[in-house]
C-alpha cells in the first residue's frame, strides 16, 4: 500500500496528520504475531492512531504484552517505535517482520544510524 493509499484511508481531518514509521504487530493470535514497519498517523489529540485503514485506541496499561486496540475488531497490537537494532519482537529479533514499500528508505537509514 501507497503513503496516497494509505493517506486515502485516513478521515479527512487526518490527512494532515503527524505521522512517524512505526513497528506494528497483532497480539490477537498470542506473543508472536504478524508484524510489519510501517506509517503510523496520530490524531491531533494523539489518542488515536490510524495505519491501513485500521483505527487503534490504547489499551491503557490494561493488554497483555499489546498496548493498543483496534476499534473495529477489538484485536490487540503493540505498536511502538522501531528499534536501531531491528530487534523489535518480544523475545528479540525480527524474522517475518515486513517493511512498507513507502518507507523502506527512511526505516533503511533510520537503523544504518546506529
Amino acid at each position: 500500500m501507497s503513503e496516497e493509499d494509505t493517506s486515502e484511508a485516513l478521515p479527512a481531518e487526518f490527512k494532515l496528520a503527524r505521522s512517524r514509521v512505526m513497528y506494528i504487530e497483532n497480539k490477537s493470535n498470542g506473543l508472536e504475531g504478524e508484524a510489519r514497519i510501517g506509517r503510523v498517523y496520530f490524531s491531533k489529540s494523539g489518542k488515536t492512531l490510524y495505519y491501513r485503514g485500521k483505527k487503534f485506541r490504547s489499551l491503557k496499561g490494561s493488554g497483555f504484552k499489546a498496548n493498543y486496540f483496534e476499534v473495529e475488531s477489538g484485536n490487540h497490537y503493540w505498536i511502538s517505535g522501531p528499534r536501531r537494532d531491528r530487534s523489535d519482537r518480544l523475545y528479540g529479533g525480527n524474522q517475518g517482520v515486513e517493511v512498507d514499500d513507502d518507507v523502506k528508505e527512511e526505516y533503511a537509514a533510520y537503523v544504518q544510524d546506529a
